[in-house]
């Protein structure tokens, strides 16, 4: 999985603080983490609620902001809506075939 442009995890005016934090992080090694999660729940999909449960260690951030960049290269699509722990509607992502090799 190719690494995302810095210029996607950060604005042009975010502080330079902010442009550090992104430099520092390997979004292609958290996408595949994120892919492999939804891909888990096969054609039922899963929200992002379900998600996270599965990563109780990582920042809400890092799993939730991978959510964009793994839709924008195709990877997953969203297929409905469901209600969330709050009980408002998250929506329903599933892995595209082939986005998970075996």
């Amino acid at each position: 999985m190719e690494d995302t442009p810095i210029e996607a995890l950060c604005r042009r005016t975010d502080p330079e603080t902010s442009r550090a934090a992104a430099s520092s992080i390997k979004p292609s090694i958290l996408e595949g983490m994120v892919l492999e999660a939804i891909a888990s729940f096969g054609k039922r999909g899963c929200i992002s609620d379900e998600v996270r449960r599965l990563f109780p260690d990582l920042a809400y951030s890092s799993v939730t902001a991978r959510y964009k960049a793994l839709k924008d290269k195709g990877l997953i699509e969203i297929v409905a809506l469901r209600p969330g722990d709050s009980g408002r509607l998250q929506s329903v992502m599933v892995a595209r075939n082939g986005a998970v090799k075996p």
